[in-house]
C-alpha cells in the first residue's frame, strides 16, 4: 500500500506541475497574440494575393483590366532615370574597372577617338553592343532618352 501512496503521490504531483506549466503557456500565448487586434481589409489582402500576370490562349477573349487597375498601372510607371542613375546602375561595372576592355569613365585618351565619331555613333553602340559591351549594356528597361543621357553623362565626365 505505501508505494501505492508514494506512486499516486508522484503522479499527482507532477500532473500538478505539468497543469501549472499549461496555463502559464496559455498566458504568455495570449499576451503575445493580444497585440495583433488589427486584421487587414479584405481589398488589401485580395490586392496582396492577386495573381501577378494571365494565361492568354488563341481564340479566347481576354477579360479587360477596370479602369482603376490601368490608372494604377499608369501611375505605377516610373520617372526616367538620370544619365548618371543608369551608368551607376548599368554601366559601372565595367566601365570603371575596365572590364573586358571597356573605357573607364574618365580616361581622355582612352574615349578621345569614340567621342570623336559623334554621339549618334555612340548611341549606335549603346543600342546594338559593340564587342564585350551587351545590347542597351543589358539595360533593356532603359529608354532610348535614357540611355542618351547616360551617354551624355559619360561624354561629359571623359572629356
Amino acid at each position: 500500500m505505501s508505494q501505492d501512496k508514494q506512486f499516486y503521490s508522484t503522479f499527482f504531483t507532477i500532473m500538478g506541475g505539468l497543469a501549472v506549466l499549461a496555463i502559464i503557456l496559455v498566458m504568455i500565448a495570449s499576451n503575445l497574440t493580444s497585440e495583433v487586434t488589427e486584421y487587414m481589409p479584405d481589398d488589401v489582402v485580395i490586392e496582396n494575393i492577386k495573381p501577378v500576370g494571365q494565361v492568354n490562349v488563341a481564340g479566347e477573349s481576354t477579360p479587360q483590366p477596370a479602369p482603376a487597375e490601368t490608372a494604377g498601372m499608369a501611375s505605377a510607371a516610373t520617372e526616367p532615370k538620370s544619365g548618371e542613375q543608369v551608368y551607376n546602375s548599368n554601366c559601372v561595372a565595367c566601365h570603371a574597372s575596365g572590364a573586358a576592355g571597356a573605357p573607364k569613365l574618365g580616361d581622355a585618351a582612352a574615349w578621345a577617338p569614340r567621342i570623336a565619331k559623334g554621339v549618334d555613333a555612340l548611341m549606335v553602340s549603346v543600342t546594338n553592343g559593340l564587342n564585350a559591351m551587351p545590347p542597351k549594356g543589358l539595360c533593356m528597361a532603359c529608354s532610348d532618352a535614357e540611355l542618351r543621357a547616360t551617354v551624355d553623362y559619360i561624354v561629359s565626365k571623359s572629356r
